[in-house]
């Protein structure tokens, strides 16, 4: 039995909140013991872990340098005694990590989700530095591989294992609001929609923009955006400038997202970096065309043409050209959202990650990957 500690900040609605909850639940209870331990605060995914009857410990960090906090992971961790811990984004990478060091855990891993551009050079310092004492890394992409070589983490400390997703299971009796009657748009209207925190990574300005450049060749076009973040009123007011409050929706946080993707004609994110998108690979999985940055993590995803397509990121332009064209050749993008709903099947099921991870904890608990005093040597 290997008792395996899963740490992360929040269990909010977020893609490595999601990710880890899949691993957890889905993980064979006659093979591991897992406690999923949360330096923050809980969060939605709460319920999901309790239902499967996996512990939650919540530490209860306070402030960004919170000495009482790491105190407190490293007396849980050595009455725990895990076999391994496993952290995930930045906070618990740093604190849970540098705690686990402290009270002797046998094995340590990180977890690095996305290409942080965010991070300045304190924060890699500490990547960097913890890098060197965990057994591996794991990310969902190759690109974050590349992202941090750059900024001097070996390639091969990591270990890629591309993120899950469920089967699609179409609503039979959806909770979501049918938005073509919700908003008061005609029976035939198009409707665009995109998924994600409205923050600078996702460059939500670049689909409004776009979405103003399709308007003026379509008129039949209304754009849904969901999510909530720190920039919700400059979107609010660009779009107003634009003159476009009964075009485009802000919709806000949503909890049935998966219920009104089906609504949706087509699917578009402008994201500047990403590990590998949940939000894109729901819309692949619900068989919609999607349309997204050209990016590492959704060149994993998508193949241009067969699978969806890929856009310059900050090219508006080619965004609204792009979505017309789709829009209008509508036998191209149903095919496009058949074959992309089939590849989420074949290649990313929750099954082919669960056994990666668990080929990549018995590797590390057998001592067949690096140790940390290897790694410092």
């Amino acid at each position: 039995m290997i008792r395996l500690v899963l740490m992360i900040p929040t269990l909010d609605r977020g893609g490595a909140e999601k990710q880890l909850t899949l691993l957890a639940t889905h993980l064979p209870r006659d093979h591991f013991d897992v406690t999923v331990c949360t330096l923050t605060r809980d969060g939605p995914y709460r319920e999901e872990l309790e239902r499967a009857g996996i512990p939650i410990v919540s530490l209860g960090k306070r402030w960004k340098i919170d000495p009482l906090a790491w105190r407190r992971t490293v007396r849980f961790l050595r009455e725990h005694r895990p076999d391994i811990v496993h952290t995930w984004l930045f906070a618990a990478n740093a604190y849970g990590r540098s705690a686990a060091l402290a009270a002797h855990v046998p094995h340590i891993v990180g977890a690095e989700r996305c290409a942080d551009h965010w991070k300045v050079w304190h924060e890699l310092a500490i990547d960097r530095f913890l890098a060197r004492r965990s057994d591996r890394l794991v990310t969902n992409s190759v690109g974050v591989v590349e992202f941090y070589a750059r900024h001097g983490i070996s390639a091969d400390r990591f270990v890629v294992i591309p993120n899950a997703i469920e089967p699609y299971v179409p609503p039979s009796e959806s909770t979501a609001p049918n938005w073509r009657q919700e908003l008061g748009l005609p029976a035939d209207a198009k409707l665009v929609g995109a998924v994600g925190r409205l923050w600078p990574q996702k460059r939500t300005e670049d689909l409004i923009w776009a979405s103003e450049l399709l308007r003026v060749v379509r008129d039949d076009v209304f754009f849904l955006f969901a999510g909530e973040g720190p920039q919700r009123r400059s979107i609010t007011a660009l779009r107003d400038t634009l003159k476009l409050q009964g075009r485009v929706f802000l919709l806000g946080h949503r909890e049935d997202v998966p219920d009104w993707l089906e609504q949706l004609d087509l699917f578009w994110t402008a994201s500047g970096y990403e590990g590998q998108s949940n939000a894109v690979m729901e819309a692949m999985r619900a068989g919609l065309p999607v349309i997204a940055s050209d990016l590492p993590g959704h060149r994993e995803l998508i193949t241009p043409g067969e699978t969806g397509w890929l856009v310059p990121v900050g090219d508006r332009a080619e965004f609204a050209r792009r979505a017309r064209w789709v829009l209008e050749h509508p036998q191209e993008a149903a095919a496009t959202g058949q074959a992309a709903a089939r590849r989420m099947a074949e290649a990313f099921s929750v099954q082919t990650m669960v056994d990666r991870y668990i080929a990549f904890y018995e590797e590390i608990v057998s001592g067949t990957a690096r140790s940390p005093a290897d790694a410092t040597s």
